[in-house]
């Protein structure tokens, strides 16, 4: 928090037991200057790394909401936490040495990042802004698959752009969450077709890995587009 009091990031929503909140990405000097102070050594090289002044904002007001959080959530001094990195390159926390398996993934689309947090089971979190994108339609032919096209082809002008993000956003957060990155093709799965009727909560099954049942939801966000995807508990097999 900053000497005022003020904090930059805040509750964004809650469902299950996955908790996500909604870090203002804006530039504010007292909000950076604290930031940095939640930063532990390698992670001041990696930010001096950036040479644009917007990415380097955004990692160090993620990084330290992240820190932040994670303290408070696994009851641990800031000096107590840091970070290993998985075979594929996604991040866990360890508390004095010892790995948690506490869940969290990070995202940000312009001024707005959203951070993910699960007691348990993987998780994926996606923002983005909505910007024009050129050649559209080469980009939805390339990352959805049949029955995405079709769907989005029915729309056009301002809702076509909303529709594509929502369901990249969509994609991206289950990819995300399975960790794999873009080794797998988002064109290979599909959203489900109650998504694609309007829903926005799902759940949804990889093709290639049907064991795991995720819980698939769009954030309805004005400002940006974002969506989260969790690992629903295997224990519960009954399909929602």
């Amino acid at each position: 928090m900053t000497s005022s009091g003020e904090c930059w990031w805040s509750r964004f929503t809650k469902t299950d037991d996955v908790i996500v909140i909604h870090v203002d990405l804006a530039p504010h000097g007292a909000h950076e200057e604290q930031a940095l102070s939640w930063l532990d050594k390698s992670e001041r090289v990696r930010l001096r790394r950036f040479r644009v002044e917007r990415p380097r904002r955004q990692f160090a007001l993620c990084r330290a909401a992240l820190r932040a959080n994670l303290c408070d959530k696994l009851g641990c001094t800031n000096d107590q936490l840091s970070f290993g990195v998985h075979e594929r390159g996604k991040p866990f926390a360890i508390v004095d040495g010892t790995p948690s398996t506490y869940s969290f993934n990070v995202s940000h689309g312009g001024s707005h990042g959203l951070i993910g947090f699960a007691p348990r089971g993987r998780l994926g979190v996606d923002a983005e802004e909505r910007v024009a994108r050129p050649y559209l339609d080469r980009i939805v032919e390339s990352v959805f698959g049949l029955a995405e096209q079709r769907a989005l082809a029915k729309v056009s002008g301002h809702r076509k752009i909303h529709f594509f993000y929502r369901l990249w956003t969509m994609k991206e957060a289950l990819i995300k969450a399975l960790g794999t990155g873009f080794s797998l093709n988002p064109s290979r799965f599909e959203v489900p077709s109650a998504i694609l009727d309007g829903m926005e909560s799902a759940s949804f099954r990889f093709p290639h890995v049907p064991d795991a049942r995720w819980r698939i939801q769009g954030l309805g966000e004005t400002r940006f587009a974002a969506a989260i995807a969790y690992e629903l508990d295997p224990r519960n097999d009954a399909v929602t």
